[in-house]
């Protein structure tokens, strides 16, 4: 059985330890389960990104959408910032480094991200990383927010980082149109 552990720091937050099955041949490892999340929707999509070690990704976040993210090569910093209005964890910031680790081994741990919570990753190596969605694609519930909002207060560990030209015009926290505010609890 995984250990699944909720964040202390963000609320909804779970990061997910998967149990590993090791032979001559190799390893096993179950990667995601829908009945880990049972507050959770079941998962629709699923997605894969390969980055080039020094970008960042994000900051993003959905209204409605919740993602399972998973790094089955390389290294990734994943940034979390609740965003959600009436939150008890409002404008938290989680910082969490995910797959291989400096001493070679991999830590195959997954991160469940509720809706409303920015989320963005920088690709400490070449990396992939896989991610499921509980929703289709729907461009007018993908927001941004300022990869470098002073009130985020991540450390990225990438100092020039490559960004796409829709991250690098993302608003800081405090110009996000009223409409488009994540609160709390809302899910459709």
């Amino acid at each position: 059985m995984p250990t699944i552990t909720e964040s202390t720091i963000i609320s909804g937050v779970q990061i997910v330890e998967p149990s590993m099955f090791k032979d001559d041949r190799g390893y096993f490892i179950e990667t995601y389960r829908r009945q880990w999340f049972p507050l959770g929707r079941e998962m629709v999509q699923g997605n894969r990104g390969d980055r080039q070690k020094g970008c960042i990704v994000g900051l993003h976040y959905h209204l409605h959408q919740s993602d399972y993210w998973y790094v089955p090569y390389g290294t990734c910093r994943v940034v979390l910032h609740d965003l959600r209005t009436g939150s008890p964890t409002d404008g938290a910031t989680q910082v969490v480094d995910l797959g291989a680790r400096a001493d070679g081994t991999h830590d195959h741990r997954g991160i469940f991200i509720p809706p409303g919570v920015a989320h963005g990753f920088a690709s400490l190596t070449d990396m992939t990383i896989t991610y499921l969605v509980d929703s289709y694609y729907n461009p007018t519930d993908e927001r941004g927010l300022a990869w470098n909002d002073p009130g985020v207060k991540a450390d990225w560990g990438i100092a020039d980082p490559i960004l796409s030209k829709r991250d690098q015009e993302n608003p800081q926290r405090g110009q996000i149109d009223k409409q488009f505010q994540p609160h709390f609890g809302l899910r459709t």
